[in-house]
């Protein structure tokens, strides 16, 4: 059921795993992920996933989402922050702000609100290297 599989090396030689909120699931809070999630439940909070974001069919997200990449099947109610790829597929029912290198909308898709793409998100993530950068470079001086 579970194996080697599942896991990846992260670049700071952690494993990395991959994450599920199972359909009946609710959770009421925040989640951080160090890999990739997959939320088939309701979510009423936060995800910061360092991975994918999969939003299954009846997943439902009422909250802020921020991560690398996005495949949207389900309800999302919030604001939406994509380093690169945001998917919204046929099923997809999306309310809110997409901030996002890369949009791709299915037909079929449902997408209310406003959409940031290409260069805010690039200058975003060079403000967080620069603030990572920083306190490895503070330790050093």
């Amino acid at each position: 059921m579970f194996n080697k599989g599942d896991k990846k090396e992260s670049a700071t030689g952690g494993q990395e795993s991959i994450n599920l909120l199972g359909a009946g699931t609710t959770i009421k809070g925040d989640i951080s992920a160090n890999g990739d999630i997959r939320i088939d439940g309701t979510l009423i909070g936060t995800v910061n996933a360092k991975g994918k974001l999969v939003l299954g069919p009846n997943g439902h997200i009422e909250g802020e989402v921020y991560c690398k990449s996005a495949d949207v099947s389900g309800n999302i109610k919030g604001n939406l922050t994509v380093s690169e790829l945001t998917h919204l597929k046929a099923t997809a029912k999306f309310s809110g702000d997409i901030n996002t290198n890369k949009l791709a909308i299915d037909p079929g898709a449902n997408f209310t609100g406003n959409c940031s793409m290409g260069g805010v998100i690039k200058e975003m993530n060079n403000a967080v290297k620069r603030e990572q950068r920083q306190p490895a470079e503070e330790k050093v001086a």
